[in-house]
């Protein structure tokens, strides 16, 4: 089921959210699967809908930013789940992917585990910043595999914005409704 896109200022500072589907049933599986039971062949499937979904919703977009990880969940995890769909997702549609550029300065529980929209915007505030300003100019497509308030997503726009990015788009695998 596709959800659609979600145009305009959705949360405050991006350009707009694309969301190809809900999170729910099988979908919801296979991104916990790939979050928290390192099944990352399932990358390569998920990257396939994203880019479907891209081509039949195209927005402005020169770069692939995922969202990152702080340092401690990145050790922990291993890998970054956005960043293994956002390089998939670049062979798919010829996009360069920029990942050392947003970093997550704070680190803050899980948002799947804040109970209030309020208590994801306060998490998020503030916890991203970009190291220079290499995405100046640029036109970028932020990707997540999943976003509930936006609130992570409208943190790291404001972070690429203050940092010269031109456009920031949400590309996101599912939205939880």
């Amino acid at each position: 089921m596709l959800t659609g896109m979600r145009k305009g200022n959705v949360c405050g500072i991006f350009n707009g959210v694309l969301c190809s589907l809900g999170f729910d049933g099988v979908i919801r599986q296979a991104i916990h699967q790939l979050k928290y039971r390192n099944l990352r062949a399932i990358v390569v499937p998920l990257a396939r809908l994203l880019t479907g979904y891209l081509i039949t919703n195209p927005v402005p977009g020169e770069v692939l930013v995922p969202v990152p990880l702080h340092q401690k969940r990145l050790r922990e995890r291993g890998y970054n789940q956005s960043e293994l769909l956002a390089r998939e997702l670049g062979k798919l549609v010829s996009l360069p992917v920029v990942d050392d550029c947003l970093i997550r300065q704070r680190h803050a529980p899980p948002q799947a585990r804040a109970s209030s929209v309020e208590e994801r915007r306060s998490s998020a505030a503030n916890a991203f910043t970009c190291r220079n300003h290499k995405l100046q100019d640029k036109q970028v497509l932020l990707i997540d595999d999943v976003t509930t308030s936006g609130a992570t997503l409208d943190a790291c726009a404001s972070a690429l914005k203050a940092a010269g990015a031109s456009s920031v788009w949400g590309l996101v695998l599912a939205m939880e409704i």
